[in-house]
């Protein structure tokens, strides 16, 4: 069984018929078929418009047009009550589906915030809910067990809007507004990967030799406290009775110079993660991360980067 992830950097506009998709499609679609992927995970998927139409996925679909995906059982996260059209999540699976739905504040109430370096400054606290959800869908395996699999994409470490702190879209007016929205942006991170440990946890309460798999673009690398929450190392915890609840990134069996997923100004970053409970880390055979030909999302633009800025992540395990 081949577990994937991809992020596709917001694939697809407004518009069905943009003319620049088919040039993305030819530089991505290779990359998807060369993961040979049973269960895909996707992250920034825009739904299009249609006339008279609820948005779709129709950029999507015509990236797996040519795919053995196309004929995969799909869970797409605008199919389901509460879902954003823009940067959607989708997975697809050779596997039927038991069941999916969206994590958003299920766990974890939105984070309240007065920021004080608003211009005006907020009379009281608002709430800073998170940007999109978490795609958790139960898998039924060929062998009779379930996978428990979450598609996440956590908010970037780009600071969050604070009123009147910016001269355009891209130049703040002050520091002390960036930093603040900075922070907020950092708390929205942390308090998702909170609600997916919520979210993992109560199944491990339900079944404590559970398969599980926490896969996506967590934007933190292994320092991250997004990941370490994820993760519930028995470092943090201190409890070795807790250990078969805590996660293993499969990445970590790579020597360290191939970890990474992202390029920042010439920094390579482990941002994209395949998180696994301790029950399916036992199977693992194998796993690659395809940055060989990875773009610098800070140099300048190019050809490249209409393929990803984020390489595709794939771990292999026994059935």
């Amino acid at each position: 069984m081949r577990i994937a992830t991809f992020n596709l950097e917001s694939f697809g506009t407004d518009k069905a018929d943009d003319p620049a998709l088919e040039r993305r499609i030819v530089l991505l679609a290779p990359q998807i078929a060369r993961l040979g992927a049973d269960i895909l995970c996707l992250q920034e998927i825009n739904a299009q418009r249609v006339p008279g139409e609820d948005r779709r996925p129709i950029a999507l679909e015509r990236l797996v047009a040519g795919l053995p995906q196309a004929g995969f059982f799909r869970v797409w996260s605008g199919d389901l009550a509460g879902a954003p059209d823009i940067h959607t999540l989708a997975i697809f699976s050779r596997y039927p589906f038991a069941s999916a739905s969206l994590l958003h504040h299920h766990l974890v109430d939105p984070p309240l915030w007065r920021r004080r370096t608003g211009d005006p400054p907020d009379a009281d606290p608002v709430a800073a809910p998170f940007d999109r959800p978490v795609l958790k869908a139960e898998i039924a395996l060929p062998c009779g067990r379930p996978l428990h699999l979450f598609n996440v994409h956590l908010r970037a470490p780009r600071a969050a809007p604070i009123p009147g702190g910016k001269e355009s879209a891209s130049v703040w007016s002050r520091v002390d507004a960036w930093a603040e929205g900075y922070a907020i942006a950092a708390m929205k991170r942390i308090g998702q990967a909170l609600e997916l440990r919520c979210a993992m946890d109560r199944i491990f309460d339900a079944e404590p030799d559970a398969r599980i798999a926490a896969v996506g673009d967590f934007n933190a690398d292994a320092a991250g406290t997004a990941l370490r929450i994820a993760l519930g190392d028995v470092d943090d915890t201190g409890n070795p009775a807790l250990r078969p609840r805590s996660l293993v990134a499969v990445e970590r069996t790579l020597p360290e110079d191939l970890r990474y997923s992202v390029i920042h100004a010439g920094r390579p970053l482990m941002l994209d993660h395949i998180l696994v409970s301790r029950t399916l880390h036992a199977g693992l055979e194998g796993v690659a991360i395809h940055n060989e030909g990875l773009a610098d999302e800070a140099g300048p633009t190019g050809e490249s980067t209409e393929a990803s800025f984020h390489a595709p992540l794939m771990a292999t395990f026994r059935d």
